[in-house]
This record gives structure tokens, sequence and C-alpha cells, in this order.
């Protein structure tokens, strides 16, 4: 039985950059990762790439930036006061900021420049402008 749109999967997986680090793995979170195939709950280039797989099925997938979180766009990048961080942590380079938005949800933001008076942030998402190496293998199809 082919994957196809609509389904309801489980995934092992793991995601690595081009560079061979490691971002993410099923392993890590201690599970399979479970997504309905067309729904939107993971990227664009992830879904496709399941598609048409057997179960049981193994395959590596490739996933360049516009099927993945998109390109780095620098009108996400800001400049803040450093007065409006709180004084403790001590703002570092490559730290991550939860951001709150107005209904509630955190976003992340990472801090690619400190100086004595602002803080640069960067709310790109962190994989934004990459491409992702996906090994993955298809363990269940509801």
């Amino acid at each position: 039985m082919k994957v196809k749109n609509g389904d309801k999967v489980q995934i092992e997986y793991e995601g690595k950059l081009e560079n061979g680090e490691v971002f993410d793995s099923s392993e890590t979170h201690g599970h399979p990762l479970e997504f309905t195939v067309g729904s939107g709950e993971v990227i664009p280039g992830f879904e496709k790439g399941i598609e048409g797989m057997d179960f049981g099925e193994e395959k590596e997938i490739i996933i360049k930036s516009e099927d993945g979180y998109g390109e780095k766009k620098e009108e996400l990048i800001k400049e803040v006061p450093r007065e409006q961080l709180p004084p403790e942590p001590e703002p570092q380079v490559g730290m991550i900021l939860g951001l709150a938005t107005p209904d509630g949800r955190q976003i992340p933001a990472i801090i690619s420049e400190v100086t004595e008076d602002k803080v640069k942030i960067d709310l790109n998402h962190p994989l934004a402008g990459k491409t992702l190496n996906f090994k993955v293998k298809l363990v269940k199809i509801f």
C-alpha cells in the first residue's frame, strides 16, 4: 500500500544540514513522527517526499529551502534596544529568545549581534535558507 494524500502515517527520521549536523530526529523525541499527508502539518518538501512510499520503505529526501522553511528574509531581522531585554541572562550571539505574539504563541528569535545599547534579533525560522537532508523510514500507514 503506497502513501497517498490524506493518509495518516508514522515516520522514523533523521534530519541533517548539508554540513552533516543533525538538527532533529524521531529518536530525539522518543517516538516516530505522526501526521496526515496533505494536511500541512509538516513542511511541503517532507510531505512530497513521503507520498508514494510503501510500508517499511527507507529513503533519503533532500529538501531545498523553498520547499522547507523558505528563504531568509532581511525584514525579519530587527534591532531592539538592549533595555527591552531582561538583564539576565546576558544576551549573547546565538542565544534563542522566546517572543510572545499577541495571540499567545511563542516564536523563537535568535540573537545575531550584540552591542552596548542594541541587540539584533533574527525572527526567521532557524532552518530558513537551508537545504535539509532527511533519512526516513515509513513505519505505519493508518
